[in-house]
């Protein structure tokens, strides 16, 4: 036994039941004593093979938010203390969500650890997480989550090796006592995987012929990928990724590639003289924005956009196996499916639930209408992934993307949709709006509400194909004659009080009425949310924070 390695005794752990996401709270929680070390204590309790963790190997790394360096020390040194051989951890302690899933499965790595609060704010007043990802490189299930909140309601102690901070600056294999520490290059072994799914000789052309981009990685994670491989790998003028530099406030910015926070560049391109295309990520790097000159890509189009021309890329030449798509996400991506005759599987949302499907080999294409995308290349969304697709898609089709998005609507039909995020409400309230609509499930069919007529209404569950599990109470459907579409639903993914998310989805066949604002197409679905929900009278609020 190391000598250097203390038992440090604590007072219960005060957590809570981590979620595919993880663990997230504010920073000032995570800061407080021993809170990261019993929260990493039970997660090595939860996950420990019964021979040990001696020959295994894990993977750690984070988007670099405020906290991030200070809690990588903290986890090499307890991974030391825990009987671990090796961690693999990106370079300033440095690594893409999705860059974690590709080097776990490449090098059979027991699993991970991720450090990271998505898209939330970060900074000494933002928000902190860690999430543990399993052998196949994806979220960890629910069992294993439950594993995780049983074991850190009774940690009264944790274990970790007495030295200094190593360096991690430079790649390079150090010691850190019993265990090998391998410092790696973050962006190498994702750009090696992107390298082998699309034609970059294809879109190298597409660059020397004039192609203009504009990438902005929001001062967060994916910057390096970005330079590495768009600017350097694809011959991209420098200067095509801005916010490059990762930074632990990103750069006093919300890191949600969506058009009210990447305004800059939506503005930029929706002006004449835009880029031919432009895109973004978040702070971990797994959610994207796609833009084309004047045109905003909605995720559920650019899913099914992404689905109907897979095949164009080589790694998807072949066709997919099937598509996923999480239940809010709209139903664009189920007439792709419909018309080339593949399976498309409607999931709750989470990317866990991919994962079964991806292991599988049931589906090859997922998306969540929250701006994640992927394929079975990972276990993750994969925010860069899905731009160097729409890349090979237009080094192929020589189109603008408006002209490819028209095209796709001419061929499927449009469907106009928005979500109207209610955030910060306060729990009970919110928890009391969505208990309200259950109640009313089965008297809702045939009401008329804002002129439109309720046909079915339910409560979304989920049964598995591959594992058999269900998961119940997964948000509240409303259809309406004609095919629209109404969804509630409370997120996890804040840090203070609950997020009321309502998604409107309006399908249209006729050509000829494509070209209708979204806010007007969708304005009768909008009031007949608020007033179905009776959202001002129980939360108080009389618009949603944020519309994408």
């Amino acid at each position: 036994m190391d000598t250097n390695i203390r038992t440090v005794e604590t007072k219960p752990f005060d957590g809570q039941k981590p979620g595919t996401s993880g663990l997230r709270k504010k920073v000032e929680v995570f800061r407080q004593d021993h809170y990261v070390a019993q929260f990493i204590q039970a997660i090595f309790d939860a996950v420990r093979p019964q021979d040990g963790f001696a020959g295994r190997t894990l993977v750690l790394g984070g988007d670099g938010r405020f906290f991030n360096s200070t809690a990588i020390q903290i986890i090499l040194k307890m991974a030391a203390a825990s009987g671990l051989t090796r961690v693999m951890v990106g370079q300033g302690g440095l690594l893409s969500t999705p860059a974690a899933s590709c080097v776990i499965r490449k090098h059979r790595a027991m699993g991970g650890i991720i450090l990271s609060a998505s898209h939330n704010p970060g900074g000494p007043e933002g928000d902190f997480g860690i999430k543990y990802n399993g052998g196949n490189g994806g979220p960890a299930p629910e069992k294993v989550t439950d594993a995780i909140f049983a074991a850190s309601k009774k940690i009264d102690r944790y274990r970790i090796l007495d030295v200094a901070d190593i360096d991690l600056g430079r790649t390079g294999t150090v010691r850190l006592g019993p265990m090998s520490v391998e410092v790696i290059d973050p962006v190498a072994d994702h750009a090696e995987l992107m390298a082998t799914l699309f034609d970059f000789a294809a879109i190298r052309d597409l660059f020397a012929s004039g192609f203009t981009m504009r990438f902005d990685a929001m001062h967060a994670i994916t910057g390096p990928y970005a330079r590495r491989i768009l600017e350097e790998m694809l011959g991209a003028p420098s200067g095509t990724v801005v916010n490059g530099e990762p930074l632990e406030d990103f750069g006093g910015g919300h890191p949600d590639p969506n058009p009210v926070w990447a305004r800059t560049l939506h503005d930029e391109m929706m002006g004449p003289d835009g880029p031919d295309f432009g895109a973004a990520s978040d702070g971990d790097g797994d959610r994207n924005l796609i833009l084309g000159r004047g045109i905003f890509v909605t995720p559920s189009d650019s899913l099914a956009i992404l689905a109907a021309n897979a095949h164009r890329a080589p790694g998807y030449a072949k066709g997919l196996a099937g598509i996923a798509r999480s239940m809010p996400t709209s139903r664009a991506a189920d007439r792709v499916a419909e018309k080339r005759g593949m399976p498309l599987f409607e999931t709750p949302t989470g990317w866990k639930f991919f994962g079964n499907l991806l292991d599988a080999g049931m589906a090859t294409i997922c998306g969540e209408e929250s701006a994640g995308t992927g394929s079975d290349h990972v276990r993750e969304k994969d925010g860069l992934w899905a731009v160097l697709l729409w890349l090979n898609i237009l080094a192929v089709r020589r189109e603008p993307v408006i002209d490819i998005v028209r095209a796709h609507w001419r061929d499927h039909g449009r469907h106009y949709y928005a979500r109207h995020d209610y955030e910060e409400v306060d729990a009970d309230a919110a928890a009391d709006l969505m208990d309200a609509l259950r109640a009313r499930l089965d008297d809702l069919p045939g009401t008329t509400i804002e002129g439109l007529t309720i046909e079915a209404a339910d409560d979304f569950s989920y049964h598995d194909p591959v594992d058999g599990s269900s998961a119940e109470h997964q948000g509240i459907r409303v259809f309406f004659e004609g095919g629209a579409r109404l969804v509630f639903r409370l997120s996890g993914t804040g840090t203070a009080g609950a997020t009321l998310r309502v998604y409107l989805e309006r399908f249209e066949a006729d050509p000829a009425r494509h070209d209708e604002t979204t806010a007007d197409a969708l304005a009768p679905l909008a009031a007949a949310a608020r007033s179905l929900a009776r959202i001002r009278e129980r939360t108080g609020r009389d618009a949603p924070s944020v519309i994408t």
